[in-house]
């Protein structure tokens, strides 16, 4: 209160010892009765607005500029410029919501990635997803109510995280958006490319990279047969999309190294707010690469003895996906740890890095910067960083032919 920071009821109000306050800024914030503020990563910048609807509990998160968390339970994330959250929300850790991206009341997040402008509708559990698209707050990509990402499988695993989007070009901000229509829902692992539109009440069952799609439905007719948990007779996209999804985050920690972390550091208590960014990456790509593993032990899990399941041809092509998968498992991890994203395409990047320095000299706002770049030079830029994911993506795919035909 003496910073500035305005406590209307501060008997009402628990905060740890462990908070600092030189992590706490006192223009403009504002703490609402019945919060809860812990953890020593705790950052709080200017503007922004705590529990104005409903108790809030903030637990290790960092807030950007004229954040608003209306209400509800907040771990171990990080929230741009005026990025908000409605009451009844549940996010926790390993979530980015970038600047203007927002959720409606009663939203459930856990790693889970919004660009700027993205917006959820209310009553969603949006958990393991990447979403992009969109280039303003008229013009977003959106979420609409009562929708699921599905990431949890009879197997029970969740090897299973989503793509709405990708990093190479969703980070220029010039993307048509995408809409996943209300009460329906997406079973990961799934990639959906800009521009397409998933009808109310669909549940998207099937990739559509390519975008520009209206995906109006599927046969989803009842019927039974029998089944037992653990065969995993169907493992090929899966393993493709999880390492398209891993080479998206270790493109978007390269964003992050060499363009956005100037502009963090010309904001007040920027550097703190990008090392919680950085950090948050990291426990999404760690939570990508667990769960990848486990979907690796289990697939030996159900290897047959012998070779019984190869009768049929389609038997044996299965078995050899998963053999190889299983067997070259810490081949495929080292594609994603050996840092082979450093050294991808130097030329585009440190071209574009150029431009970037240039153009921050007259422009200090990271969405004006991006979105004033030329055509050729945004193009330029999504090369770089399409180049980073093939790079990886090859590295890890050498090891699945079977899995890469």
């Amino acid at each position: 209160m003496e910073k500035g920071v305005h406590i209307p009821s501060p008997f009402s109000i628990d905060c740890g010892e462990e908070i600092s306050l030189e992590r706490i800024s006192g223009d403009g914030v504002a703490i609402y009765p019945g919060t809860r503020i812990y953890g020593s990563k705790t950052l709080i910048s200017r503007g922004t607005k705590l529990g104005y609807e409903a108790p809030a509990t903030i637990v290790d998160c960092q807030t950007g500029p004229d954040v608003e968390l209306r209400g509800g339970f907040f771990k171990s994330s990080v929230f741009l410029g005026k990025a908000a959250v409605a009451s009844g929300a549940q996010v926790r850790e390993g979530c980015i919501l970038e600047e203007e991206a927002s959720a409606n009341h009663a939203v459930g997040l856990k790693q889970t990635i919004l660009f700027p402008f993205v917006t959820l509708g209310s009553l969603i559990n949006f958990c393991d997803c990447f979403m992009a698209g969109g280039t303003s707050r008229k013009n977003h990509s959106e979420v609409g109510s009562s929708y699921i990402h599905f990431n949890y499988t009879p197997n029970q695993d969740k090897a299973t995280p989503s793509l709405i989007g990708d990093v190479p070009r969703g980070v220029m901000l010039n993307q048509p958006p995408i809409f996943l229509g209300g009460q329906g829902g997406l079973v990961g692992p799934r990639r959906i490319g800009y521009g397409s539109v998933v009808a109310a009440g669909i549940v998207c069952r099937k990739d559509y990279p390519d975008g520009n799609r209206l995906i109006t439905g599927e046969d989803v007719s009842t019927h039974s047969k029998s089944f037992s948990a653990g065969p995993y007779n169907d493992i090929k996209h899966r393993v493709y999309n999880n390492i398209c999804y891993i080479a998206n985050l270790l493109a978007l920690r390269q964003w992050y190294i060499h363009v956005r972390q100037p502009f963090f550091r010309r904001e007040d208590m920027g550097a703190e707010l990008y090392a919680g960014a950085m950090d948050n990456l990291e426990i999404a790509v760690e939570e990508r690469l667990k769960r990848f593993r486990d979907l690796s032990d289990k697939v030996k899990a159900s290897l047959p003895p012998g070779r019984k399941a190869a009768k049929k041809r389609i038997q044996g092509k299965l078995l050899k996906q998963k053999r190889e998968f299983s067997e070259n498992w810490s081949r495929i991890e080292e594609a994603f740890t050996s840092e082979k994203e450093i050294t991808a395409d130097l030329k585009n990047r440190d071209s574009f890095l150029r431009v970037i320095r240039d153009r921050m000299q007259d422009e200090k706002d990271y969405i004006r910067a991006i979105q004033g770049l030329d055509r050729d030079v945004s193009i330029m830029g999504t090369a770089w960083l399409q180049h980073v994911v093939d790079h990886i993506m090859r590295a890890a795919l050498i090891h699945l032919p079977s899995c890469n035909s």
